[in-house]
């Protein structure tokens, strides 16, 4: 396992010695996000029976800075590799392709979770936050943070250029994500557009985040957790056998 731990290691220290930029900037950003969305609807809308709305943001702004990090953490790591060409010193030593997975998703967790706590920490004042359930807090954080991980390798392996990798992300992640409850519940749209939201995967991880700390959500706990366990097992042999074969990084 020497060589997972090294690429592992690898992974960790690459985001953290630009801390600035992969973790303080995202919170920074989340904090714009609470005091102006927080600012203008507080007295405007109820989402949660004696839950204020800034109170109903804090949980969504840390769920999506955890995706969204986890996301760009991996998808930069192997964008970055193929195109300054030293993608081949992690190919060439006898790595196998569950090794790589581990690792480069595991960094991408662990960097999703570092921004998600920061996040926390500089938004929580704004709300009155009780735990629910810290169980339920813990395994969606984990499960969001491993899947957009994996999608993220899966960009970087699809990925040849910057501009695809941008397209992936901003036709895809970003509307997923900013159309997954983070600032609303979907009991507030309208009934087509409750029922495509039931569509999209990453609303179940924040639904089911949330409810960790307020014992309240759109969907059942339980089934918000076998849904995205399920979501993240198809995409995550999808990940493996493109590692695999080799697609896209041995040819």
């Amino acid at each position: 396992m020497t060589g997972f731990q090294t690429l592992l290691y690898k992974e960790v220290l690459r985001f953290w010695k630009v801390a600035m930029q992969t973790i303080t900037a995202p919170i920074l950003t989340a904090m714009l996000y609470l005091l102006i969305f927080g600012h203008v609807l507080e007295d405007h809308v109820q989402v949660y029976p004696d839950v204020r709305y800034t109170s109903f943001l804090v949980p969504g702004l840390v769920m999506m800075s955890v995706l969204q990090n986890a996301f760009a953490n991996s998808s930069s790591s192997l964008i970055q590799s193929k195109i300054t060409g030293n993608l081949v010193f992690v190919l060439l030593p006898p790595l196998s392709h569950w090794e790589l997975f581990g690792a480069y998703v595991l960094a991408s967790v662990v960097r999703g979770l570092a921004v998600g706590a920061g996040v926390f920490i500089a938004t929580s004042w704004a709300g009155s936050l009780t735990y629910h359930s810290p169980l339920w807090i813990i395994l969606f954080a984990l499960l969001g943070a491993a899947i957009l991980g994996t999608m993220g390798l899966i960009a970087g392996i699809w990925a040849e250029k910057f501009d695809q990798l941008a397209a992936f992300q901003n036709f895809l992640i970003m509307p997923a994500t900013f159309l997954s409850g983070v600032f609303y519940s979907i009991h507030s749209l309208p009934a087509f557009w409750q029922t495509v939201s039931h569509f999209n995967p990453f609303f179940y991880m924040i639904d089911g985040f949330r409810h960790g700390f307020f014992g309240q959500s759109d969907v059942d706990p339980s089934t918000s957790f076998i849904i995205v366990s399920v979501f993240f097992l198809l995409l995550a042999g999808f990940a493996i056998r493109l590692l695999k074969t080799g697609y896209k990084l041995r040819h």
